[in-house]
């Protein structure tokens, strides 16, 4: 664990000297506040539509530092000739990929945690009230998520040469698991033998990421979900993580490194 960690610090300190974090966040607190300033009509409920804008900048924003983050970690490694040092040292690739998760799942625990605390100071200032269960149940899911994110943008640069073509792949991947993946056992009943079946198949083997999306219960002040169903959403998340990582590890295993 002490070379895992050792190789986790050096991803974090990677995400302080990159700028990707430091616009995103500028640009999600600029956008966010412009909208916070407006008030048309007098409406105060319009602090929702506050809330739902500023959300869903930081899933976007999450997102592209997570997936782009992981994306670039075992090709810049190849492609710098830094993994053969890296490698002669009693490191195993299984700790590689190991470390290079960890570093990157924290990287983005950092990440959202400076954006969720910029969220709960802004949206405490208009509301004055501040849920702090409900916001850390949303941090906690969506950190969760994002694990299987990483996981598969790990994977996908074992398989695919340059670090851009598996980041879009993995983003295009990630909003159709978003936006779609929850439709298709609806989509299979409509279809006939055995396209019903596959597509129920397929259904049940993708990781839902939608199971990790609190954005309502935040925007409408609803009450906290059952620790226990987050605790099930957690372990869920574990299992998908754990499997991206051991295909990662078998890809790494494999793959020559000349």
């Amino acid at each position: 664990m002490n070379a895992v960690w050792a190789i986790a610090t050096v991803v974090i300190k990677e995400l302080y000297r990159r700028k990707d974090f430091y616009v995103l966040f500028i640009l999600t607190a600029l956008i966010t506040l412009l909208m916070g300033s407006m008030n048309f009509f007098g409406d105060d409920q319009l602090v929702r539509y506050l809330k739902e804008i500023c959300l869903l900048l930081i899933w976007v924003s999450a997102l592209v530092i997570a997936v782009t983050t992981a994306a670039r970690q075992i090709p810049v490694e190849r492609e710098s000739r830094t993994i053969f040092p890296l490698l002669a040292k009693p490191v195993t690739r299984g700790q590689v990929v190991l470390g290079k998760f960890l570093g990157c799942w924290m990287a983005t625990a950092f990440s959202l945690a400076v954006f969720y605390l910029f969220f709960g100071l802004v949206c405490g200032a208009r509301e004055h009230a501040w849920p702090v269960a409900g916001y850390l149940q949303a941090f906690w899911l969506q950190w969760w998520m994002l694990a299987i994110v990483v996981s598969m943008a790990l994977a996908g640069s074992l398989v695919f040469a340059a670090p851009s073509s598996n980041a879009t792949i993995c983003l295009v991947c990630t909003l159709a698991l978003l936006l779609v993946g929850r439709h298709l056992n609806t989509v299979a009943l409509t279809l006939k033998e055995p396209g019903q079946t596959i597509l129920y198949g397929l259904y049940f083997a993708i990781p839902h990421l939608e199971f990790f999306d609190l954005r309502d219960l935040v925007i409408h002040n609803w009450p906290p979900i059952g620790w226990a169903v987050c605790a099930v959403a957690t372990v869920y998340a574990g299992a998908y993580s754990a499997l991206f990582l051991f295909v990662g590890w078998l890809l790494f295993r494999r793959k020559s490194l000349n």
